[in-house]
């Protein structure tokens, strides 16, 4: 299945992209054309067909609507682009529809990418597919013109898919037929109906790459390079980092040997360094992951530190400990006040001559 790509090709690139060596003898409704990463159903896009001329064979350059509507559709009957943006190869020549497009409507559509969703659970992840070298992928298409009630003639187009190559049937079972080759699209655009359907197999060529992008993109105007932006998995560790802290302070408190006291904010500094650190290795250094993920939230990272704080605090101030003791027996509070009074008059000594 293919139902979203990207094509953000100039108007006059696509010939070339499809190995059309050239130029077009004739162009048609490329001012409808609206370059794009978010290409979904509905959207005007350049293709090219083939046209019989009189010196021979040439093509022209035709921005058609991406969703086919046969051209046996009622003139009254409202246009819907998403039931058929997809012809699958294996029927194409038994079902209506296709048919009879197959032997003077075969066309190329020329688009840098193409979007796939991974079923996890109830979560649906996008991958962005596209050639490693950042050529543009060519796919083999048909397309039909029909005309409305208003007498307006409307072209449009499906791409023609196919089983999943070895190296995507993790991702989905479909995927669009890819022209890799001039060969390729001259046998799709101009060969006899006995030879085309040799093209019609997935490609498995090992330059297809793919990576996780923005769940956003799902959004058909959702638009702009944020949609093929990479987006990193990061591990998270969060509740295994907070057992590991504790039982290691519980070890600790076993221990005999004198404690090292840490200052508050040199542990903070530590703690956040190491935050960083981990964030740029997971977006240096680990390209091939497929989901999106988070780090540590700040609330954990904090948790550490507050124990840290109680435990100097418990260390380095005694009279906090005093203070305590003396809150928890009313006599000793009394004795205390007392012993004070000599040196310096604190609260107790104020609140007992009141």
């Amino acid at each position: 299945m293919c139902g979203r790509a990207r094509c953000s090709l100039r108007a006059d690139d696509v010939p070339r992209a499809c190995h059309r060596t050239v130029a077009p003898t004739r162009t048609l409704d490329i001012d409808r054309y609206r370059p794009s990463y978010n290409v979904s159903p509905g959207s005007d896009v350049p293709v090219v067909r083939r046209e019989d001329v009189s010196d021979g064979e040439g093509y022209v350059l035709h921005c058609m609507k991406w969703g086919l509507i046969p051209s046996f559709t009622k003139k009254t009957e409202k246009p819907d682009h998403y039931r058929m943006f997809n012809a699958r190869s294996e029927s194409i020549d038994e079902k209506a529809s296709f048919r009879r497009l197959l032997p003077k409507s075969r066309c190329l559509v020329a688009v840098e990418g193409f979007y796939e969703w991974k079923k996890d659970g109830s979560r649906k992840q996008p991958y962005y597919i596209h050639f490693k070298d950042g050529r543009p992928l060519v796919f083999a298409a048909l397309y039909d013109s029909w005309q409305n009630s208003e007498g307006e003639t409307l072209y449009t187009f499906t791409i023609v898919t196919t089983s999943s190559s070895s190296a995507l049937q993790w991702l989905h079972d479909r995927m669009p037929v890819i022209l890799g080759s001039k060969e390729s699209t001259d046998t799709w655009l101009s060969s006899s109906a006995s030879s085309f359907k040799s093209v019609l197999k997935p490609y498995e060529e090992s330059d297809l790459v793919w990576y996780p992008v923005t769940p956003a993109m799902g959004k058909p105007s959702f638009d702009g390079p944020e949609c093929i932006k990479e987006q990193i998995q990061v591990k998270s560790e969060g509740n295994t980092s907070i057992s590991k802290f504790f039982s290691k302070k519980g070890a600790e408190s076993e221990d005999t040997k004198p404690k090292q006291k840490i200052s508050c904010p040199e542990l903070i500094k530590t703690e956040h360094t190491e935050d960083l650190s981990e964030g740029a290795k997971s977006e240096e250094g680990d390209k091939d992951l497929k989901f999106s993920g988070s780090s540590h939230s700040q609330n954990t990272s904090m948790l550490p530190i507050k124990r840290e704080y109680e435990t100097f605090s418990a260390d380095s101030k005694p009279a906090l400990a005093n203070h305590d003791q003396i809150s928890s027996n009313p006599g000793k509070k009394r004795e205390k006040a007392k012993t004070a009074d000599d040196k310096q008059p604190t609260l107790f000594s104020y609140f007992g001559k009141k």
